[in-house]
């Protein structure tokens, strides 16, 4: 199917649900953005700095972009123009840097804590201890350009859907604790990232209303070389 079928399934298979579907479009050429924009879809997703802010000088200005990969305090500054949100914010470091530069460019930037939730020592985020230590902290009420919106996950890299599931489970009741705790009268904390093309269907089971969707969008991703 083309790209513009897929996102039509896609519309069509969460019809009726709060679920928004991000096109993560990392290594995937801007003809092919343009077929996913020019079938409806705005939110992209992407890994890095340098690719981001090429493909959002080069494409239509409406597109809102989320930065989903870990994200280096030495290149917030690159993307605090015009970055719609970041949902990779693992570290009270980066969400001062975030903070920083957003006040330089008058803007508020909306923000996920990403929550480790993997069985696996690649993935970034932080603990659900770490992440209501921050939120408790005096150094996070002192940031007044950016806004938490909610969570995101990944979840581990596995055939065992009962993990998954497990893993989903644990960071929808986190998330509804923390919006319970810190953000009961803010209507804006309203976002829980998680599923990925390998798992969205049952991250929606468990109450994702945003998933990142690559190659279901696109189809295989091709790998090429970063320095």
């Amino acid at each position: 199917m083309s790209i513009a079928d897929n996102i039509k399934s896609l519309k069509k298979e969460t019809e009726g649900t709060n679920v928004t579907l991000l096109a993560v479009s990392k290594t995937k050429p801007a003809a092919e953005l343009m077929e996913a924009y020019d079938a409806g879809q705005r939110l992209f997703g992407e890994n890095m700095v340098q690719e981001l802010v090429e493909k959002h000088e080069t494409m239509p200005k409406d597109i809102e972009w989320h930065l989903i990969g870990h994200l280096q305090t030495n290149k917030v500054k690159y993307i605090a123009p015009f970055i719609s949100m970041v949902q990779s914010v693992d570290s009270m470091k980066l969400l001062q840097e975030i903070n920083k530069h957003a006040e330089k460019n008058k803007r508020i930037i909306d923000c996920l804590l990403q929550i480790y939730i993997a069985d696996e020592d690649t993935k970034y985020g932080l603990g659900f201890d770490e992440a209501i230590e921050l939120l408790r902290s005096e150094e996070y009420a002192a940031l007044k350009n950016i806004r938490i919106r909610g969570l995101m996950g990944i979840a581990t890299n596995t055939d065992n859907e009962k993990q998954i599931k497990d893993e989903y489970y644990e960071l929808k009741t986190f998330f509804d604790g923390v919006k319970a705790s810190f953000f009961r009268k803010e209507v804006s904390f309203d976002t829980l990232s998680m599923g990925m093309s390998a798992d969205y269907k049952l991250a929606i089971e468990q109450g994702s209303n945003m998933v990142r969707l690559g190659s279901t969008i696109f189809g295989a991703r091709v790998t090429r070389l970063r320095d």
